[in-house]
């Protein structure tokens, strides 16, 4: 996906009659379509993928590379490569993300904030005047 050739497999599934309190730890690709009370964090030493379903409810910290949602997330989130917003999208709680799409129909609500790490800064020159040109051009 996006000429990389990394791995956007699932390998995990949280089932849509699956509740889990506390906080859930994975690898690679998690799809959650049940109820999570608690955080759901990537382990960040490989490339990971998270899912949030349509039916799908997750009340704690999202911290994942790639994340698609579809579902519904209470608290704040954290994408440090792609986020991913589907028409059904509702996110309660600050969002930063390094890349965005968001779907007509998706709700954030909370502050967006574009992760900077990396980027150059520009900075402005001080204005100076220009010089004086005299009536002959010299």
């Amino acid at each position: 996906m996006f000429g990389r050739s990394n791995k956007n497999t699932i390998d995990s599934l949280i089932g849509g009659s699956t509740s889990i309190e506390g906080d859930v730890h994975f690898k690679g690709g998690l799809r959650v379509d049940g109820k999570v009370k608690g955080n759901v964090i990537a382990d960040t030493s490989e490339v990971s993928m998270l899912v949030i379903s349509e039916n799908a409810k997750v009340e704690g910290e999202v911290r994942v590379a790639h994340l698609v949602v579809n579902g519904q997330i209470v608290g704040p989130v954290f994408s440090s490569e792609l986020l991913e917003l589907q028409p059904k999208a509702r996110i309660t709680g600050d969002v930063y993300y390094k890349a965005l799409e968001m779907h007509g129909g998706a709700l954030v609500s909370g502050k967006l904030t574009h992760d900077q790490v990396g980027e150059p800064v520009l900075k402005l020159a001080s204005p100076t005047p220009a010089p004086l040109l005299s009536a002959s051009g010299t």
